[in-house]
């Protein structure tokens, strides 16, 4: 290939050359929008062949960008004057343009060759369909967001089974409810839930139409659609899919909302799948017509409630281990676990957050991840409380649980050791966090004498010092009682 000035240019340095003149016309958005994905295949003769990851993407640039990229290449090779669009399976190898005869049982579209002249003539070629049909022609997926790494519990279990009854329907070409609304406060696992149906879905029927938006990706979308006078094609690419996912919906304004009321109603007549997520349910979405509004509610309406400690326990303890199959020199002990699902109570984006703070702190400065280093790391996180006078009723309840020793027996003669280290830990605890002198401290403990609570006292505080493990729960007991 020769370039305008007549020197050897070989194709990669050709489209670096294109794509710099790409980037330089539209801006830096909207060539990370559109074009970051684009590969360059191959040059044939006259013809530049171009690859892109989705059907959707295939589409949209070459209805809204096509002259504009054949411009660029005709700037730096003057003997180029026709694009041909594939699409590529998965990152792996695409047919050439020599294999489009052999490969006429994958056309499911035509696209278009852009020729010399004005007129642009449409011709049929080999299209390869993406294994997971169109789900990723919408918003990115989150490759971790699968329902093997979704946390059940009592908030969540039935949104849980929701959502994989959905995603199998959807791979067996069948609707269960329609449309499904999911909704949470922040953080709870909607959009957990949303990429999991989608690739479920997709691995199970890689033929399916299956997209998913966010709320602000499908207002960019809609809007950048009919600022290029080619609204009418995106409607109509929506209208086909089999399995549409909608996300954050509360963000939905103004005619994007509008055309979305249009786009449900058409799906839910076809008995198209829809799935949205918002923070708030249904009822609550002003921005949406009351049309809308009462379709949504109509269908099966699913909340999440706020994690309780079991399923906030859960999720540390998961997080914590996927932590250490990367760093084997990181360690979780079960006291700190108790401590960050106690304390970090918002949601479990903080969880997470919480396990990778304390994980950074660990690795940088190799500092062991303590019930201390916790306490100041996720200082932000923990929802302020005030301070609270520490009762010795209160030692007793909370040693008696954390231990699994009956109250009564704390407080009675019995010596086995199952007994006798909670009663000594529970003693210190009293000495530490109350006022209580050791004779009454005694009293309270079965009528003592205050010599036994000192020995008590003397030998919880050597085994702390010879004991990390055992520190750490003790820390750990310290900040259930104060909160």
């Amino acid at each position: 290939m020769m370039g305008k000035d007549g020197q050897p240019l070989g194709s990669n340095e050709l489209f670096q050359r294109v794509r710099a003149r790409l980037k330089a016309a539209v801006g830096e958005d909207v060539f990370n929008s559109w074009f970051a994905r684009l590969e360059l295949e191959e040059i044939v003769d006259d013809l530049a062949h171009l690859s892109v990851p989705t059907r959707f993407l295939s589409s949209w640039v070459q209805s809204n960008y096509a002259e504009k990229i054949l411009e660029a290449f005709r700037s730096e090779a003057a003997g180029l004057a026709r694009l041909h669009f594939t699409v590529r399976v998965n990152g792996q190898a695409r047919p050439r343009l020599h294999q489009a005869e052999a490969a006429t049982e994958a056309v499911e579209t035509e696209v278009p060759a852009i020729p010399a002249t004005p007129r642009t003539v449409r011709e049929p070629v080999a299209a390869v369909p993406s294994p997971r049909g169109d789900a990723l022609s919408g918003s990115a997926l989150d490759p971790k967001m699968t329902f093997d790494s979704f946390v059940v519990g009592s908030a969540n279990e039935m949104a849980l089974q929701v959502a994989k009854q959905v995603a199998h329907a959807a791979a067996n070409n069948t609707v269960s409810f329609n449309p499904i609304y999911i909704h949470s406060s922040v953080g709870l696992g909607k959009s957990h839930l949303l990429n999991a149906i989608a690739w479920a879905a997709g691995a199970a029927e890689p033929g399916r139409n299956i997209v998913y938006l966010t709320a602000d990706h499908f207002m960019y979308h809609f809007i950048t659609a009919v600022q290029r006078q080619s609204a009418l094609g995106f409607k109509e690419w929506l209208r086909r899919v089999d399995l549409l996912l909608i996300d954050d919906m509360q963000f939905l304004q103004g005619k994007s909302a509008t055309e979305f009321g249009h786009t449900l109603g058409t799906l839910l007549t076809g008995a198209k799948q829809v799935v949205v997520a918002g923070d708030a349910p249904p009822r609550d979405l002003e921005m949406l017509d009351e049309r809308v509004r009462s379709r949504l509610s109509g269908g099966l309406v699913v909340p999440i409630n706020s994690f309780d400690l079991d399923l906030r326990r859960a999720i540390v303890t998961r997080r914590a281990e996927q932590a250490v199959s990367r760093f084997s020199d990181a360690h979780f002990a079960p006291a700190v676990l108790d401590y960050v699902a106690r304390v970090v109570v918002s949601h479990g984006r903080d969880l997470d957050g919480a396990v990778n703070r304390l994980l950074a702190a660990n690795q940088l400065t190799k500092e062991p991840i303590t019930v201390a280093l916790a306490e100041r790391t996720l200082a932000d996180l923990v929802r302020q409380r005030d301070a609270r006078r520490v009762r010795i009723e209160d030692i007793l309840r909370i040693v008696s649980r954390h231990y699994k020793v009956p109250r009564n027996d704390l407080l009675s003669s019995r010596r086995s050791r199952d007994v006798v280290r909670p009663r000594q830990i529970a003693m210190y605890l009293a000495k530490a966090l109350t006022s209580r002198s050791l004779p009454e401290i005694g009293r309270r403990f079965g009528g003592r004498d205050h010599t036994t609570v000192l020995h008590s006292v003397r030998k919880v505080e050597q085994m702390i010092k010879d004991d990390g493990e055992l520190a750490q729960e003790i820390e750990l007991l310290k900040r259930m009682l104060e909160e």
